[in-house]
């Protein structure tokens, strides 16, 4: 193949969800658990993770025993008698004062007290539905507690202590198991995975790994083999998310083998490191989508499937999602932003060694991207359109 070794090209393209990435001379998702596994890396180090979530689903009961969570406060029983008991959830577009004014046995002023006691630990602009909450009052309606419940791994209280009610993030506790996966590849390495009852997340991040190595859209064959060693959270036996992956290896039926180690030091974060102790990675990913459906080969000659013609067909063809976060190949600089004719929107970076890089046909670019900026490898710049 005749190549220009000063461009390298990436072609995101729109067709309901398909993601063409076209290559003229050589190339997370984040984790997509990303957030999965950030909380957990969060409660691992005691960092309190950013909050993103809103809720109520109007239920009211009556109880007079204190919750769980304000009894593990070290608050064996309240000062006053609990008379009512009200659990709510948010709904979609809710803000925390939308649901809690759904229940009529909750005074405003309580409410009040609420959302300014939570606004102190926990951000309320980033609410999502699903988060519950329970309120607890005295015979007088005064507010004698209150816990709210964002997601498996965000926990929240409002407890009285001193004559005084104050807020705060309660501890999650959860238990790690180093489990080992191995299985072979049939189709694809996201249905090897899937047929393990594993999650995406964890394709994506094994395929991360090996990302300036191996391209999983086009070069896995059946027969190919893998392993990995990963750590699973786990809360009261209910699996939580992914941490890490201690060690990796594929091993293709035909070909050089790889193999990944999880080393963490003090000066520096957890890498990957080869048998020999390099670390994995090269100048280029070798493709700005982790794993997804292959739907057109690189050539030189290849039919045109609209205009039935012969012509050049200089990249990849990548089926994913609309709205897939696309990432910068390597380190660059944003040379250019914007709508570039039959590519719409597009970005073009420039690299080391006189390369370029350029992605089209994006159905939005990422936020407070801009010409002349330089991002880094692996950063996402846009999303498929």
């Amino acid at each position: 193949m005749r190549f220009n070794r000063s461009t390298v090209f990436f072609v995101l393209g729109l067709c309901t969800g398909i993601i063409i990435s076209s290559i003229s001379a050589k190339t997370n998702l984040p984790d997509k658990t990303a957030f999965e596994r950030q909380s957990i890396r969060d409660v691992q180090s005691g960092h309190q993770p950013e909050n993103r979530r809103t809720a109520d689903n109007g239920n009211s009961t009556v109880d007079g025993q204190p919750s769980d969570i304000l009894a593990k406060n070290g608050v064996p029983g309240f000062s006053r008698q609990i008379a009512h008991k009200i659990t709510g959830e948010l709904r979609p577009g809710d803000t925390l004062s939308d649901s809690l004014s759904r229940h009529s046995e909750i005074p405003s002023r309580v409410k009040w007290q609420i959302i300014d006691k939570l606004s102190s630990c926990l951000d309320l602009r980033h609410l999502k539905p699903v988060d519950c909450y329970t309120v607890f009052l005295d015979e007088d309606n005064q507010l004698l507690g209150c816990e709210y419940k964002a997601g498996p791994l965000e926990s929240y209280s409002i407890i009285e202590k001193d004559g005084e009610l104050t807020a705060k993030q309660d501890p999650v506790s959860l238990e790690v198991k180093t489990q080992y996966i191995n299985g072979k590849i049939k189709t694809s390495l996201f249905k090897a995975f899937s047929r393990l009852g594993e999650r995406p997340s964890l394709v994506y991040t094994f395929a991360d790994i090996f990302a300036s190595k191996i391209d999983f859209n086009r070069e896995p064959r059946p027969g190919d083999r893998f392993e990995a060693l990963c750590e699973k959270y786990y809360k009261n036996s209910e699996f939580i998310g992914y941490g890490n992956i201690l060690y990796v290896s594929y091993i293709p039926e035909k070909g050089k083998s790889y193999r990944g180690f999880f080393y963490h030091s003090r000066d520096k974060s957890g890498a990957y490191y080869d048998q020999d102790g390099k670390e994995l990675g090269t100048f280029f990913l070798k493709s700005p989508l982790p794993v997804f459906r292959l739907t057109s080969e690189f050539s030189w000659k290849r039919k045109h499937p609209i205009l039935k013609v012969v012509r050049p067909h200089l990249g990849v063809d990548l089926a994913a999602p609309i709205g897939t976060p696309v990432r910068a190949v390597a380190d660059g600089k944003v040379t250019f932003k914007g709508k570039n004719g039959g590519y719409g929107n597009q970005v073009i970076l420039s690299h080391k060694n006189n390369y370029k890089t350029y992605y089209g046909h994006l159905s939005r670019f990422s936020r407070n991207l801009s010409t002349g900026e330089r991002v880094k490898q692996k950063q996402i710049i846009g999303y498929v359109g």
